[in-house]
């Protein structure tokens, strides 16, 4: 409470300074505009980071002044949400969900010639037929990382690719007095990163289409396979695969956990690459979560830069600033070695980023180019499989709830509702 309070002060005073400038706003005949940015902050995408990627695409647009806005948060969209409401909807926003706005008429979609010969998979996050967000760049949501020596020390040789054998991996460790699992339960988005790649892997993986039948009304949470891939994520927890006190590990305490050796396993988004110690990486390495089959399925999410406001009073400089950072080697460079990120630019190879990555991030990247069975990260997609507005954050919610409930069914429901209600 005492956060939201202090959040509130902030926002009103924050949002009485930016009155003015947060949307385009013309200066003088020369045709210059002043663009506001929304940007976050995280230990690899430092204040720094963005004052130089600003610095640089402006250099190649002409009379463009940008003011950048930090979200005091992870959660980007609230965020913009919140400055929208009151009138200071940002000319440009960075690694939004496309959907929570474009369908409220707030973005304007890039012109997809440009968009063709710039990306690999050029609608890979387009959103009913639309790209909002430049493909830059994708992400594997999770990937299972591995710590080799904890392997070793357990008498495991090759990470598992059954759920039987992963299981009976986390038993040895288990046997071995090692923690199995890593998990930043304190955080929402942390705590759903095991059952979004069990949901990813056991019901997108047999139906792509799961999510957009689920827009359609043809499944729904509460079907028995969704309950039964749940069931998994209760099994790995009352088997004390998880740490102890794991619902109340921070996101930046779970890295620092399974670096430091503490866990043998950790799954999270591929931007963990970017957080692999570059003095002992050998020692670590990934895996897709397993199917019952052995079967490969790939939790894929095209990401990307920045959305254009629809509302701008200067669409072409916003358009040309866009398209000047999302076509920056720069950016990339520090995206892929501070960030994970696998790039989608046509025509590049990691060498022509100039970049310095670890065996396992080549490894990881791999998966990209190859022929694979890549479904939509199961509540990452930003895509037409794009959960409605609001669901995220039910699903993290009911993630952090099944880690101390049995009650798969009554979650499901509350999902179901959640979604329903969201669809109206």
């Amino acid at each position: 409470m005492r956060h939201n309070r202090l959040l509130a002060a902030w926002l009103t005073a924050g949002l009485a300074l930016l009155a003015g400038c947060s949307a385009a706003s013309p200066e003088g005949a020369s045709g210059g505009a002043t663009l506001t940015y929304l940007t976050f902050e995280t230990p690899s995408l430092t204040a720094s980071f963005w004052d130089t990627s600003i610095a640089n695409a402006s250099k190649k647009v002409s009379g463009v002044t940008i003011k950048k806005l930090v979200a005091p948060s992870t959660d980007r969209d609230a965020y913009a949400k919140q400055l929208q409401a009151s009138g200071q909807f940002p000319d440009l926003l960075q690694s939004i969900t496309p959907s929570t706005f474009a369908q409220a008429g707030l973005l304007k979609p890039y012109d997809q010639a440009w968009v063709d010969a710039n990306f690999l998979l050029p609608l890979g996050n387009a959103y009913k037929g639309k790209v909002y967000i430049p493909p830059t760049n994708s992400q594997i949501i999770p990937m299972v990382f591995y710590n080799k020596t904890l392997f070793a020390r357990a008498g495991i040789t090759a990470p598992p690719k059954t759920w039987a054998e992963f299981l009976t991996v986390c038993d040895k460790l288990k046997k071995a007095g090692v923690t199995p699992i890593e998990l930043g339960g304190g955080e929402p988005f942390a705590a759903s990163m095991p059952l979004s790649g069990i949901l990813s892997a056991d019901v997108l993986g047999k139906n792509p289409q799961w999510l957009q039948d689920r827009y359609a009304g043809k499944v729904k949470f509460a079907d028995a396979n969704v309950q039964t891939a749940v069931a998994k994520y209760r099994t790995l927890v009352k088997n004390g695969y998880f740490e102890t006190g794991a619902l109340g590990v921070k996101y930046a305490d779970s890295i620092t956990n399974f670096t430091a050796g503490k866990a043998a396993m950790y799954m999270m988004g591929s931007w963990f690459l970017g957080s692999v110690p570059k003095d002992h990486a050998d020692d670590f390495g990934s895996f897709m979560t397993p199917t019952d089959d052995g079967s490969l399925v790939v939790p894929f999410a095209v990401g990307g830069s920045m959305a254009i406001s629809a509302k701008t009073a200067a669409p072409d400089k916003a358009t040309e600033f866009a398209q000047a950072w999302s076509l920056d080697p720069g950016n990339y460079k520090a995206l892929i070695e501070g960030d994970g990120a696998f790039p989608m630019l046509k025509g590049k190879t990691l060498a022509d980023y100039n970049v310095t990555v670890t065996q396992v991030f080549k490894d990881s990247y791999a998966y990209v180019g190859e022929q694979n069975n890549k479904v939509s990260s199961f509540g990452w997609a930003t895509n037409d499989d794009s959960m409605p507005s609001g669901l995220n954050d039910a699903y993290y919610a009911a993630s952090q709830a099944l880690f101390g409930s049995d009650d798969v069914a009554g979650q499901m429901a509350k999902l179901d509702a959640a979604w329903n209600a969201a669809t109206k």
